[in-house]
């Protein structure tokens, strides 16, 4: 039986209560949830304490702890990414397969400094929202997509995610520039990946579901409903990454997504205008 260790900020969080089922479950029972760590207690719910009494998990006092006594690392914290780089500073020294759960970091620095850290210390890392895996999306990945057309849920600082990712993961990392197109009520945002070829996101509240139109540059154009159980579908790609160590995203997808969260958020700043993206090795395109 192999054993995750989680991080969190704090433990009493929908993540955190739902990932350890599903761990034991898509592992076939080799792996579960036995350590856990948080920053604070739930501010809204139950205690650390609490919380590992009624999951049957062994809290402990700190990271280093969980680090040492885990074979493999999640750090949480899904709501709170301006956390991440703090709470997964050991797990990435640690030489362990660790997975940092959504929003993968708050910018760009952030999320290179990480990168960087597990590159030194050779710990296989990785982080991507769970709607990349929705089967709506990647029953086409072999197709190129040249234009998409996103809906969802939402607000942008902490959702915007759950479309970039799909954007990200059917384009590619190549995205040049974007451009604020919605309103306070309404969130939008045109993404240029140049040749021709571009994606818009629109969080259309929260009764909308996440589905989006994509033009392939060779094929049909493809309405896409996400319908499938894309947690159960990423918990596999998990589990199969803590099996083999190696990573299920690219890091320079991992950073491109990153990059279009933060620079939408200044494109809110001066809508309708173009706002240059650096490119993934630094310079500006």
């Amino acid at each position: 039986m192999k054993k995750i260790g989680f991080i969190d900020y704090y433990l009493d969080e929908f993540h955190a209560n739902k990932y350890p089922k599903w761990i034991e479950e898509a592992s076939g029972g080799t792996m579960r949830v036995a350590y856990a760590y948080g920053k604070i207690d739930s501010p809204a719910g139950i205690s650390n304490a609490e919380w590992c009494r009624s999951h049957g998990v062994e809290l402990l006092d700190t990271i280093e702890d969980v680090v040492e006594r885990s074979d493999y690392l999640i750090v949480l914290s899904p709501d709170n990414p301006e956390f991440h780089e703090e709470l997964s500073d050991l797990p990435l020294r640690s030489g362990k397969p660790t997975y940092i759960d959504k929003t993968f970091a708050p910018d760009r620095a952030a999320a290179e400094r990480m990168f960087q850290l597990a590159g030194q210390y050779g710990t296989p890392m990785y982080s991507t929202s769970a709607l990349r895996y929705a089967a709506e999306y990647t029953a086409d990945s072999q197709l190129e997509a040249e234009t998409i057309s996103s809906w969802g849920p939402g607000l942008f600082d902490t959702y915007a995610i759950h479309q970039i990712e799909p954007i990200v993961a059917l384009m590619g990392a190549g995205a040049s520039r974007v451009m604020y197109t919605g309103t306070a009520a309404s969130p939008a945002l045109l993404i240029d990946f140049g040749n021709g070829r571009q994606a818009s996101l629109n969080q259309l509240g929260w009764e909308c579901p996440f589905m989006m139109a994509v033009k392939y540059i060779e094929g049909p154009t493809v309405v896409k409903k996400v319908e499938s159980p894309f947690f159960e579908l990423f918990i596999e790609s998990m589990v199969s990454f803590f099996r083999t160590s190696i990573p299920a995203v690219a890091s320079s997808e991992t950073l491109s997504v990153i990059t279009i969260i933060e620079y939408g958020i200044k494109a809110m700043e001066k809508p309708h205008q173009w706002v240059q993206l650096p490119s993934i090795d630094g310079s500006r395109h």
